[in-house]
């Protein structure tokens, strides 16, 4: 009877301990990142001009700029290590302490909160559609018999399986790996349409070489950009939301701005994002 009350004992202690364990992991990453020196930064390869490879192979974009602003933050003894992540798999490198935050458009929504936590908006978006001048797509009847393209996994493609539904419009929805997949389908006539964030298309048409395409003039959804961070750790998420209030309040997020849109003005949305975020200090 004694072992079976010690074995039962030490049963209740193991499975607290398993249930402890990830969340003391998760609290501590500012801890871990000061005892490592290491800051884990996630970015993606194809999510220009927010998150991407340059022509040199290095991260780059606006929200990888966000997050060198956090790295310095932490101090001189911390570098950052950047970890290139698929969009598919970003919020489970997060969830399993493979990265320490994900810099990318990742759009706020609750669904992903169950699964990581999000920093104050870092931007506001909205899904486009890329179609050809010869056949243009404005409107989501546009797409009525016609295969659009979107990459599987994100919110555009939860909006357009949702929107074509509700309206009633028949269309072939195909996956695609990439932005650049997607934009490669439509010019060689495999695809009718794709859809994604409308930054990201008007970024890769400013590149330059593709001809004969057209981006549609209206947002066909708006989405809240946020910085993805592991759940249930409050000082790593005041810490990052306190380095980009900070930001906002002093506007140097401007230069930031500036050095991936240019100087155009802002749109009054995404000022008025800026200020609502511009959280004070006391």
């Amino acid at each position: 009877m004694r072992r079976l009350l010690i074995l039962a004992a030490a049963l209740v202690l193991a499975s607290q301990a398993a249930l402890v364990a990830p969340r003391a992991a998760l609290a501590g990453t500012l801890d871990r990142v000061k005892e490592t020196g290491v800051f884990r930064i996630g970015y993606r390869a194809d999510a220009r001009p927010y998150s991407y490879q340059d022509a040199r192979g290095h991260p780059a974009g606006y929200v990888v700029d966000l997050c060198r602003v956090l790295a310095a933050a932490l101090g001189p003894g911390v570098r950052p290590q950047y970890v290139l992540v698929h969009a598919g798999e970003r919020f489970k490198a997060v969830h399993d302490g493979k990265v320490d935050i994900l810099c990318d458009p990742s759009t706020i929504t609750i669904a992903r909160r169950e699964v990581v936590d999000f920093s104050i908006p870092t931007y506001l978006d909205g899904a486009g559609i890329l179609s050809r001048q010869s056949a243009p797509v404005q409107r989501f009847e546009d797409l009525a018999g016609k295969r659009v393209g979107v990459l599987i996994g994100t919110t555009t493609e939860q909006l357009l399986h949702r929107s074509l539904e509700e309206l009633g419009i028949t269309a072939t929805i195909v996956p695609v790996r990439d932005h650049r997949n997607g934009m490669d389908l439509v010019e060689d006539g495999k695809l009718d349409a794709y859809a994604a964030d409308r930054g990201i298309l008007a970024a890769m048409l400013r590149q330059g070489g593709r001809p004969g395409f057209e981006l549609s003039k209206r947002y066909f959804s708006y989405e809240t950009y946020g910085l993805a961070l592991p759940r249930d750790d409050s000082a790593f998420r005041l810490f990052v939301d306190k380095t980009l209030a900070a930001l906002y309040r002093s506007g140097r997020i401007h230069h930031i701005l500036a050095r991936t849109f240019g100087n155009a003005p802002l749109d009054p949305m995404l000022q008025a994002m800026f200020t609502i975020n511009s959280l004070p200090e006391r």
